[in-house]
């Protein structure tokens, strides 16, 4: 007695990647509504099965469609937008001053569709998502037709789509509840690293993941510098820190895994932890090269990702998973290394149990969604065909097929692309728009490249004192008079402090520009110890409002900014025409005389040796209040005993520029 089907696949080279890594040649595979009902030799499926289409192969390769584990699908509108830099310039320079512009639910729609066009083209049925406003990821993800996890974005820091993480966390809910069940999306909670995160959100992000029994995914060890300041920071490695803080009890998805070693290894592998490998982006990012072949010794699910189109720049998994070979190869010097069945498996059955959603897809297995592809193997590139060996059929895909091989794509028992048309998405339509985000976006950059203040504002937290300043500077002989003297009764000291200051001066070959200072505050207690430090930047203008009267100078004040990454990375960013650096040690005072606010800084310039200088400083906002700080400043001086010391009317960058 025959069963009926409604697709009846013939005719074909079945690559199964089931646990046996079965092979049917000539093949043939059922499908009916959303799932495969068998698979095996053609000639036994034509006799047990009556369909409503069938369909010859050719000869073509029907194997599962690839997953893509790992990736951040809206930024195909910012591919190519910057390249050639570090992680942490090309992060924290262009992508998020960007994203904080431009990324809103069109924004991430548009994205979403063309790289779901570009999935489809080369073969991916699958893809594991992070990024904002995920639940219009979601949907374009089903409107296209594709199987996706789509996790929303959790960090410290605003976001496009929130302006704090208790927003983001309450977004997450909503979405989770919205798409839990649904055939195609899996809804996922995504706190972006450890690093852009904190404790209490991690636990939230677990918490609403095992509430919700959804997956987890989360950055990991992607670079050396994030491993070696978690050792700084926390004392111990990324692992053992988001393990301490309970993230293993929900489904991780750990994304990279670069820097990782055995111990960290096992500790994913007994928490069923999925990892997603990214070798085009960790190469083109220089993050390193994962511990992949060790990884699967020890039994862990891993995973082949694209990582997002702007750090990679293409969605090509035919690309990723050879070079994933490649790399493993390269990186323990054995061509042994990741054979072409191991890496295939990664981008399919391993992938999508990475995943956990191996239940699901990733494989030709009667039970499984209808989740598969043809490619052709016949073209020049690929040709001939050996039958001797088995293994063959995985080195002709793994080695020398490329994405455009691939012919027809079906997810969930759907067709999204026959003969190289694609079926649900129209692709002229959707590359003129992004032609037309791609010219604002240019615009916009343009502008931002011409101005350092653009710039830095783009870093996000910077903050402009709008007031103007008073200040006076003389050089002084004996530090220790201006210490005692500001013991006396007209002056009453509110605060004391002691720092030890590291500046760098970031000079342009546009004056107008300003100067840029990065300054470490190094706190100093009585005992001589650093308690604290912290750094900033801050935007010097070069326009002076003028003296008034005793050389004291009345100057704007200035734009300020949080400094939260390396001196190296401002570098790179800013691209300075000079550096100067300057090194003091600052005893600093409030006090307030005649019931009005002074800072009384004390400086011994240490690099370069220039003595120790008296500065009273205060801030203003008319001229008229301009004109009697300056008054007081010159009674402060004399009672300072420094009334007759020779005045100073430069900045110290404008006397070591000079």
């Amino acid at each position: 007695m025959t069963r009926n089907a409604d697709t009846l696949f013939t005719n074909a080279i079945v690559l199964t990647m089931d646990e046996k890594l079965n092979q049917y040649d000539p093949g043939a595979v059922a499908v009916k509504g959303d799932s495969i009902v068998a698979v095996g030799n053609e000639a036994e499926l034509k006799r047990e099965f009556t369909a409503k289409e069938v369909i010859d192969c050719g000869g073509k390769v029907l194997m599962p469609g690839l997953v893509n584990a790992h990736t951040h699908v809206p930024m195909t509108l910012i591919r190519g937008l910057a390249d050639d830099l570090r992680l942490d310039v090309w992060l924290m320079g262009y992508m998020l001053p960007v994203e904080r512009q431009f990324v809103t639910p069109e924004f991430v729609r548009l994205g979403t569709l063309i790289a779901c066009a570009e999935q489809i083209r080369s073969g991916v049925t699958t893809f594991n998502d992070m990024y904002y406003f995920e639940d219009d990821i979601a949907q374009a993800a089903a409107d296209a037709g594709m199987r996706a996890v789509c996790g929303e974005s959790v960090m410290k820091y605003p976001a496009p789509d929130a302006p704090s993480y208790d927003d983001s966390l309450a977004y997450a809910r909503e979405f989770i509840k919205k798409w839990k069940g649904h055939p195609l999306i899996v809804p996922a909670i995504a706190p972006h690293a450890p690093y852009s995160t904190n404790p209490e959100i991690i636990r939230a992000c677990v918490d609403l993941a095992k509430e919700f029994d959804v997956p987890l995914h989360i950055h990991i060890s992607e670079t050396a510098f994030e491993v070696e300041n978690m050792r700084r920071e926390q004392g111990m490695p990324v692992i053992p820190y988001v393990k301490k803080l309970g993230l293993f009890e929900a489904k991780v998805i750990a994304a990279h895994c670069v820097h990782i070693d055995s111990g960290e290894i096992r500790t994913l592998k007994h928490a069923n932890a999925g990892v997603s490998h990214n070798p085009s982006s960790n190469l083109k990012l220089a993050s390193g090269f994962a511990p992949v072949q060790r990884m699967l010794d020890d039994g862990l699910n891993v995973g082949v990702g694209t990582d997002g189109p702007a750090s990679n720049n293409d969605l090509d998994m035919f690309e990723e998973v050879r070079l994933a070979s490649f790399v493993a190869k390269a990186s323990v010097n054995d061509p042994t290394a990741l054979p072409a069945a191991t890496a295939l498996l990664m981008a399919t059955r391993m992938g999508a149990q990475a995943l956990h959603l191996g239940h699901l897809t990733g494989s030709l297995e009667a039970g499984k969604r209808a989740d598969l592809i043809l490619v052709d193997t016949s073209p020049l590139h690929n040709s001939p065909r050996f039958k001797r060996d088995p293994m063959n059929a995985y080195a002709q895909l793994v080695f020398a097929a490329k994405s455009t091989d691939v012919s027809d794509v079906m997810v969930n028992g759907k067709w999204l692309m026959r003969e190289h048309k694609l079926l649900t998405l129209d692709e002229a339509d959707l590359l003129r728009q992004a032609r037309n985000f791609a010219e604002k976006i240019d615009a916009f950059l343009i502008e931002r490249e011409q101005s350092v203040l653009s710039k830095l504002i783009a870093l996000g937290g910077s903050m402009e004192e709008e007031s103007f300043e008073v200040q006076v500077k003389v050089k002084v002989g004996e530090p220790s008079l201006i210490v005692q003297n500001l013991k006396r009764p007209e002056i009453e000291i509110t605060a004391h402090k002691h720092y030890r200051q590291f500046d760098e001066y970031f000079l342009f070959d546009d004056p107008a520009q300003g100067r840029l200072r990065f300054r470490e505050d190094n706190l100093v207690n009585e005992k001589g110890d650093v308690v604290n430090v912290r750094a900033r930047l801050t935007l010097l203008g070069q326009k002076r409002e003028g003296e008034i009267g005793h050389d004291v100078l009345l100057s704007r004040s200035r734009f300020l900014a949080p400094a939260t990454q390396t001196l190296r990375f401002y570098r790179e960013y800013f691209k300075p025409k000079k550096e100067i650096s300057v090194e003091k040690d600052r005893l600093r005072w409030h006090i307030k005389y005649k019931d009005t606010e002074f800072f009384v800084n004390l400086d011994e310039m240490k690099q370069p040796a220039m003595g120790t200088f008296l500065e009273i400083k205060s801030r203003t906002w008319s001229r008229k209040d301009a004109d009697r700080k300056a008054e007081l400043a010159s009674e402060l001086l004399n009672l300072l005993g420094a009334g007759s010391a020779e005045t100073v009317t430069q900045d110290y960058i404008e006397i070591l520029a000079a």
